[in-house]
C-alpha cells in the first residue's frame, strides 16, 4: 500500500513538474516575441510623432514667416498710399491731377518692389493720377469693389480687396486703398495701390514644401488671394467652410492643425496665422503622406526585420519547447527505469514475493538502531520439503514452476495490510506479520500449508507423493524481541523443528 501510494505521488508530481516547465518555456517565448514587437511598435510610434512634430514645427515657423512677409509687403505698399492721402488732405484734391503728383507716383512705384502701379480716383472714380505712363480714354473704375467700399464707409484705415485683374495690364493683382475726404469730411475720392500676385508667387517658391505642400494667402473671410501650387480659378474661391476658418481660426488667430484641405482634400498639417494689421491669414500645409513617407519606409524595414525575429524566436521556442519535453520524456523514462530496477532489486524475479533485501530493510525499520521492537511481530519461515529430490526427478524448470505454485499459496493467503511475503533463499520462503500475535501467525501459516497439500503437485521423492511444506512459527509481543538476530533465528529453529519432527507440518517457537 505504502508503494502504490508512493508511486501515485510520484507521478501526480511529475505531472506537476512537466507541466509548469512546458507552460514556462511556451510563455517565456510568447513573451519575448511580445516585448519585441510592443517595443518596436512603441519606438515607431514615437518616431512617427516626433516626424509629426518637426513638420508641426515647420509649418509654424512658415506660417509666421509668411505672415511676417505678407505683413511687411502691404506695409511698404500702404505706406505712399498714406503719405498720397495725407498730401492731398493738405493741398486740396485738385493737385492729384498735377505733373507733379504724377512724377510723384511714378518714382514711388518704381522704388517698391511689390507695387505694380499708383492710382489716385475722384468721388466719380474716374483717373485723376496714376503711376502709369498713359492714362486710358474714359477710365473709371467707380464699380469696383474697393472703390464701393470706400465711398459707402467713412473710415482712414487700409482697406484690401479682393484680387482682380488689372484693366491696364490684364495682371493678377491685389489693391490696397485708402478713402479721401475733402476738408468738410465727405468722401472726395480713391488712392489706390496695386500688388502684384506675381511677388506672392515668386516669395513662395523659395520654399521647400514638396509636391503636395500648399502655401495660401486668403482674406479673413476666407477668399483666396493666393495660392501655390495654383488650381483652376482657385483666385476668389472662399475657402471659409473648410475645417480650419470654421473651427481653428475662430478659436486662436495662430497655431497648427492636421485638417484635410477643402480644396483638393489632401491630408495636410497645417500651420495659421491672422496679420496683426491686415484682415488677412496666411496657411502653410505639409501633405501628410509626404511628411511620413521616409517614416513609412523604415517602418516597412522595421516590421519586416521584427517579423523574421519574431518567427525565428518562434522557431526557436517550438525547437525548445520539443527539446524540453524531450527531456522530460527521457527523465520520466529514467525513473521509471529507476523504479523498475528499484523494484527489481527488491522484488523475487521467478515469484514475484519480496527478497530477502526488502525483508531486512523492513526488519530494520522494526529494529531501529537495536532497540527492541515497539509492538507485537511474528514470522513464518516456510521450506518445501524433499525440494532436492523433487529438482532431480523432474528437473529445474519444473522445480522453478514448484517456487511459484507455492508463492502463490502464500500470496493468496495474505489479506492485511504490511503483511509480507518473501523469497528467503532457494526454496525457502518467509511471511512477515507485523502487528500479529503468535496465535494468528500459526493459525495463517496452517492456511498456507493446506493451500499448499489441496494443490496436489505430484511429488515422487515426498512420503506423501506430492508437493508438501515445512513451517515454523515465531511471534513476539511488544519489547520481547531484543534484536533482529534472534527474531529471525528464533523462527527458523522452528522451521528446523518441525523439518527433524518429520515435515509437513507448523511448529510454533
Amino acid at each position: 500500500m505504502r508503494q502504490v501510494e508512493g508511486t501515485v505521488f510520484d507521478a501526480r508530481n511529475r505531472r506537476l513538474k512537466r507541466m509548469p516547465v512546458l507552460w514556462l518555456a511556451g510563455f517565456f517565448t510568447v513573451l519575448v516575441c511580445f516585448s519585441i514587437t510592443s517595443i518596436t511598435l512603441w519606438q515607431l510610434r514615437q518616431s512617427r510623432n516626433h516626424e509629426l512634430d518637426i513638420a508641426d514645427t515647420t509649418v509654424a515657423n512658415l506660417s509666421r514667416s509668411m505672415a511676417q512677409q505678407a505683413d511687411d509687403t502691404f506695409d511698404q505698399a500702404d505706406i505712399p498710399v498714406a503719405g498720397i492721402v495725407e498730401r492731398l488732405s493738405f493741398d486740396g484734391f485738385g493737385s492729384a491731377s498735377s505733373s507733379r503728383m504724377h512724377e510723384f507716383l511714378r518714382a514711388t512705384a518704381a522704388s517698391v518692389e511689390q507695387i505694380q502701379g499708383l492710382f489716385i480716383y475722384d468721388k466719380e472714380g474716374n483717373w485723376a493720377a496714376t503711376s502709369m505712363s498713359h492714362v486710358p480714354a474714359n477710365a473709371n473704375n467707380a464699380d469696383r469693389e474697393y472703390f464701393q467700399f470706400h465711398k459707402a464707409i467713412d473710415s482712414t484705415l487700409p482697406y484690401i480687396g479682393q484680387a482682380v485683374r488689372s484693366r491696364t495690364t490684364g495682371d493678377w493683382i491685389i489693391p490696397l486703398s485708402r478713402r479721401v475726404n475733402d476738408s468738410a469730411g465727405n468722401f472726395a475720392g480713391v488712392v489706390l495701390a496695386t500688388i502684384e500676385l506675381s511677388y506672392f508667387d515668386r516669395f513662395f517658391d523659395r520654399f521647400d514644401i514638396g509636391k503636395h505642400g500648399v502655401l495660401t494667402l486668403a482674406m479673413a473671410n476666407g477668399t483666396v488671394l493666393a495660392r501655390r501650387p495654383t488650381l483652376e480659378n482657385v483666385r476668389g474661391v472662399s475657402i471659409a467652410e473648410g475645417e480650419l476658418f470654421r473651427t481653428y481660426l475662430k478659436e486662436q488667430y495662430e497655431g497648427t492643425a492636421t485638417v484635410r484641405s477643402f480644396l483638393d482634400h489632401e491630408m495636410r498639417l497645417y500651420g495659421y496665422k491672422r496679420l496683426d494689421r491686415y484682415p488677412l491669414v496666411v496657411l502653410a500645409g505639409l501633405s501628410e503622406q509626404e511628411v511620413l513617407d521616409e517614416w513609412r519606409q523604415y517602418a516597412w524595414r522595421s516590421l519586416a526585420t521584427i517579423v523574421c525575429v519574431v518567427v525565428a524566436n518562434l522557431l526557436f521556442g517550438v525547437l525548445l519547447f520539443q527539446q524540453i519535453r524531450f527531456g522530460l520524456n527521457a527523465e520520466s523514462q529514467l525513473r521509471i527505469a529507476s523504479h523498475s530496477l528499484e523494484k527489481l532489486a527488491l522484488q523475487d524475479s521467478l515469484t514475484g514475493l519480496a527478497n530477502r533485501r526488502h525483508f531486512q530493510e523492513i526488519l530494520g525499520l522494526e529494529f531501529v538502531s537495536g532497540q527492541a521492537n515497539l509492538h507485537p511481530l511474528s514470522l513464518i519461515m516456510i521450506d518445501i520439503d524433499f525440494f532436492k529430490s523433487y529438482n532431480d526427478n523432474y528437473g529445474h524448470v519444473a522445480g522453478d514452476k514448484c517456487i511459484v505454485a507455492v508463492a502463490e499459496c502464500i500470496r493468496s493467503n495474505l489479506n492485511r495490510t504490511g503483511d509480507l511475503a518473501v523469497r528467503y533463499g532457494g526454496e525457502e520462503m518467509a511471511v512477515f506479520l507485523p502487528y500479529s500475535e503468535a496465535q494468528g501467525a500459526y493459525v495463517l501459516a496452517e492456511k498456507i500449508r493446506l493451500a499448499v497439500l489441496a494443490r496436489a503437485i505430484e511429488h515422487k521423492g515426498n512420503p506423501d507423493k506430492i508437493v508438501s511444506i515445512s513451517l515454523g512459527v515465531y511471534g513476539c509481543g511488544a519489547q520481547e524481541c531484543p534484536t533482529m538476530e534472534a527474531f529471525v533465528e528464533r523462527a527458523d529453529s522452528a522451521l528446523y523443528t518441525a523439518k527433524h519432527q518429520g515435515r509437513n507440518r507448523t511448529v510454533m517457537g
